[in-house]
């Protein structure tokens, strides 16, 4: 049997000011047992490489709320279907597209904003500069203008409206709506649990049984925590857990915030095993 490990970034393996430091010699550990750590994030591929680049994680990762899969070329040892080759930086991956393109998303968002005579106003990161959206949501410059590389989700506040009329317009046009730890997304037919069970697929063909835990702190994580074995929420800021509704799913709550919950749920579960 081998772990899998699927997790979101902020609110989870990140603490408020976005810093992994808590969990870095976790990580550490993790890779050195050979366990698969798969990010799995509303963040761009731009954001995530960075991340993975810092934490030395080479495992498969899932961007913009299961707009894509991206696995380095030479990651699994068989063959497999996917959309298209990407060469980025001194990478090479094999990129499975699940999302819908970034233009036709915003789009969509700017006719409903022009087709409700001004009762719906919205602010996407497509109308934002680097430094708004740095200075909005605490990101440095550097990863703000990353997470404006959207390609399949874009990201947005509502200045005016209710956001069940704005739900209700989006789903009107065939799209989806997920709130997310600071901003609201809208996306095409896609989410974390879709590019999850096709991972766990891939995995199997290499380990052919798996243990897989999926942790997240927000709600757009929950088609994520319905695709794992072991699914785990971690605290909020104030210690509490992400309300997921009427959902039956029975998830572990980690009384540790954050990156915290993160650690502590790793230690637990897998290395003092």
């Amino acid at each position: 049997m081998h772990y899998i490990v699927y997790t979101d970034l902020d609110g989870t393996l990140l603490d408020e000011q976005y810093s992994y430091e808590v969990v870095k010699k976790t990580v550490e550990a993790l890779i050195k047992r050979a366990i698969p750590i798969v990010l799995c994030s509303s963040k761009t591929r731009a954001e995530i490489e960075l991340y993975r680049s810092h934490l030395k994680i080479k495992d498969p990762f899932i961007s913009e709320n299961g707009g894509a899969i991206f696995i380095e070329s030479d990651y699994f040892e068989f063959d497999y279907g996917y959309d298209r080759a990407l060469s980025s930086d001194d990478r090479r991956y094999r990129v499975l597209e699940l999302g819908t393109n970034y233009e036709e998303l915003r789009r969509n968002l700017k006719e409903i904003e022009e087709e409700s005579a001004g009762s719906l106003k919205i602010r996407g990161f497509g109308d934002m500069s680097a430094e708004e959206i740095a200075v909005d949501s605490g990101l440095s410059l550097e990863e703000a203008e990353l997470s404006k590389l959207r390609e399949y989700d874009e990201a947005f506040k509502i200045i005016a409206g209710e956001k069940e009329r704005m739900v209700e317009k989006i789903e009107e046009r065939g799209l989806h709506f997920t709130l997310g730890g600071r901003y609201y997304h809208i996306l095409g037919d896609n989410d974390k649990g879709k590019a999850v069970e096709i991972l766990n697929a891939l995995f199997k063909q290499r380990y052919t049984v798996i243990t897989t835990i999926g942790i997240g702190d927000s709600f757009n994580d929950l088609p994520l925590l319905r695709a794992v074995d072991i699914p785990v929420l971690v605290a909020k800021p104030n210690g509490s857990h992400e309300y997921l509704g009427e959902e039956k799913l029975s998830v572990r709550r980690e009384a540790g915030i954050g990156p915290v919950g993160w650690k502590n749920v790793m230690e637990e579960l897998i290395l003092r095993s």
